[in-house]
């Protein structure tokens, strides 16, 4: 996985705008968090998707608080950690959270709009 960071709310609207072109997903993560940890080791061993079909955002959600909360009024979803959305011509499509992550999910949601 090519994990873009998120560090600024400007990020956050490119993604709002780049999920217009291609489909992009954020995955807020809790560095201090062993479900988050366990999510991202699980997201990234069974990652199937091709840069060019779905483009990945990474959060680290404690040393962006701000940008983490901007992202759940945003995009309108509950602020959960670890937690993964699904932008799609600028909405979230798709959220989930803590073990229930998984690509098998993102792949029902993704392939559901195509």
């Amino acid at each position: 996985m090519n994990w873009q960071p998120i560090n600024t709310p400007h990020d956050v609207y490119a993604i709002e705008d780049r999920s217009r072109v291609v489909p992009c997903l954020i995955f807020k993560h809790s560095t201090s968090c062993p479900i988050s940890g366990l999510a991202k080791m699980r997201l990234e061993g069974d990652w199937d998707f091709s840069e060019e079909k779905l483009e990945v955002y990474f959060l680290d959600l404690l040393r962006h608080r701000d940008v983490s909360n901007l992202i759940a009024e945003h995009f309108s979803v509950h602020h959960q950690s670890p937690q993964v959305l699904l932008i799609r011509d600028g909405l979230c499509t798709y959220d989930n959270s803590h073990l229930d992550i998984n690509v098998a999910e993102i792949h029902e949601c993704y392939d559901a709009v195509d």
